[in-house]
């Protein structure tokens, strides 16, 4: 599918992989919304970012444990930028504080949980559904879900961010069904594309050294998978794709 002249929209594009996404798909020919949360100076650097790359793009802000934002973040940039063509669920919730709520099942919070499913997994299925008809409207259409590693080798730390990457998973192989033939739908599933800030170097060192590959990869990386998804995979539907140095082999 070629990019140029396309509209792509990157949930939580602002920063870390979204950011890498959002650009590598400029540079591919795609005019990109951006969307964010909170990260309003960040988003409107990757904008302008991209326009100099002369090509168009705008911010969406929109904070996806709102089932209100959903239908929202779609019709913003279908006004702002003409249509859409390649959705791109990047945005997902991860408790990394170890102040924080605890992420386990002895400290179980239902609340976590709740808005933990409602934005890795719902407002993305949401997202899906209102992008469905503008992802039809001129051809074919792309979806990549970023999903992770977990899915299948489960932390017992963070069991509702594991569980709702699983089934964002599931969720994936069902919509490529559901929206066959006309979109294609795959996964992305990053080991360690960028360590969360608070993970300290003794961590990380040791996250590291279980990757066979020796080395934590970058969300450049995620980024170039995607565009191969969107712009050149034509008859890959359905597939969740590890990029994670071989760490699932470990």
């Amino acid at each position: 599918m070629p990019l140029s002249g396309s509209v792509a929209l990157v949930t939580g594009g602002a920063k870390r992989v979204g950011r890498a996404i959002a650009l590598e798909l400029a540079r591919a020919g795609a005019d990109v919304a951006v969307h964010y949360r909170r990260s309003r100076d960040e988003a409107e650097e990757v904008v302008a970012d991209i326009t100099r790359m002369g090509r168009r793009a705008l911010s969406v802000a929109g904070d996806l444990a709102d089932s209100a934002s959903w239908p929202k973040i779609v019709q913003r940039t279908v006004e702002g930028l003409g249509r859409l063509d390649v959705l791109v669920n990047n945005a997902s919730l991860f408790h990394s504080d170890h102040n924080g709520p605890k992420d386990t099942l002895e400290g179980f919070d239902a609340k976590l949980w709740d808005e933990m499913l409602r934005v890795n997994l719902t407002a993305a299925v949401a997202l899906c559904h209102y992008a469905q008809p503008h992802l039809t409207a001129h051809g074919r259409g792309k979806i990549v879900n970023v999903c992770d590693i977990s899915a299948d080798r489960p932390w017992p730390q963070h069991l509702a961010y594991c569980s709702s990457k699983a089934a964002l998973v599931a969720a994936t192989k069902a919509l490529a069904r559901a929206l066959a033939p006309h979109v294609c739908v795959n996964g992305v599933a990053p080991g360690i594309a960028v360590f969360p800030e608070s993970y300290p170097e003794n961590v990380r060192r040791h996250l590291t050294s279980r990757v066979p590959l020796a080395r934590p990869g970058s969300p450049e990386e995620v980024a170039v998978l995607v565009r191969f998804l969107v712009e050149s995979a034509d008859y890959i539907t359905g597939q969740i794709i590890l990029i994670d140095g071989g760490r699932s082999l470990v």
